[in-house]
This record gives C-alpha cells, structure tokens and sequence, in this order.
C-alpha cells in the first residue's frame, strides 16, 4: 500500500486523496468563551467575527446563536467599531476620510454607523492633520525639483485616501509661496 504525500496536508492512500488537516470542534459555549476574548481584546465588526467563527469550523446555526449572544453581552457593536476605526486610523495612521469610508464599506458597515463614525473626526483637527501630513511630504520630496515633487506629495495622499480637492489646493497654494520668494 503505497503512501503519497501530496501539498496542503492532503495524502494519497489507494488512488483516494484524503484531508489530513487538523479537524477541531469547540462546542458553541467553548467558541463563545473564545470569541469573548476575541472582541474583549479590541473592536470587532461582524465580518470579522464570523470569519473567525467560519475558521473554528462553527456551523451557520451556531454562528447566529454566538453572534446574538456577543451582541446581548456588548462585546459586539458596529457602532462603536465604526467610531473606533475611523478616529484610530485618522489619528494614527493618519488617513484620510475617503480611505476610512472605503474601509468601513469594506468591513460591510451600515451606512449610519459609518456616517457616526466618520462623525467622530473634527473638521479643524481633519485640516490640521491634513497641513502637518502635507508639509512633512513636501519637505521630504523637495529636493527632486517641483513637478516630480508635486507627484510625489500628491500620490502619497491620495493614496492615505485624502480628498484630491484639499491637495490640488494644497500645492497651488505651495506653488505661489514659492512663486513670491
């Protein structure tokens, strides 16, 4: 009897190939326990929740038991996520709204929890980062000369997902400075 061993845990025993990954069955407290640590631990959208569900090899029934349960006890709350996400990405990562609006979307936030959580970023402290981020890019990329700059800054913040208006603006208002001196 002839044994093959064949990628991804799979082996071939008769001409059958047969799954020999790690099989685990948690039953629904044991998962639920689990997932408590999960969310304990920091947000959770419900997309993230049941991908991990999914990955304990939890059945659908038993999914929606663990999701309402998590939801009754508050260690599940889209709102909250969405206000956590959005205000932790602005402020650490420094994104801009378009990309945090594209992540919530992502995440399959409702629309009125992503309007609350994009709620959460003041539009002072939104503009303030946005001089900060701007005036760092440029300085960094200043010493390639003025349209390779302007490409580099401009690229750079779009891609942290800041509105294309507020960068135009931006470097217009950069050019005339130097346009002056």
């Amino acid at each position: 009897m002839p044994l093959f061993l064949c990628p991804k845990t799979t082996i071939l025993i008769n001409g059958v190939f047969l799954n020999m990954q790690k099989q685990t069955s948690f039953t629904v407290q044991e998962a639920q326990k689990k997932l408590e640590h999960y969310c304990a631990y920091q947000e959770r959208c419900h997309k993230e929740v049941i991908q991990k569900l999914k990955s304990l090899n939890m059945i659908p029934l038993a999914i929606d038991v663990i999701i309402g349960q998590l939801i009754i006890n508050d260690y599940l709350n889209e709102t909250r996520f969405a206000q956590s996400f959005a205000r932790g990405k602005f402020r650490i990562k420094k994104w801009g709204k378009n990309r945090i609006l594209r992540q919530l979307k992502f995440r399959e936030i409702s629309a009125w929890n992503i309007k609350k959580g994009m709620a959460e970023i003041k539009a002072d402290e939104y503009l303030n980062m946005f001089e900060t981020l701007f005036n760092q890019l440029w300085n960094q990329f200043e010493h390639l000369g003025n349209s390779k700059c302007q490409k580099k800054v401009f690229d750079r913040l779009q891609y942290r997902g800041w509105e294309n208006e507020l960068i135009y603006e931006a470097i217009n208002n950069k050019k005339q400075q130097t346009l002056r001196n």
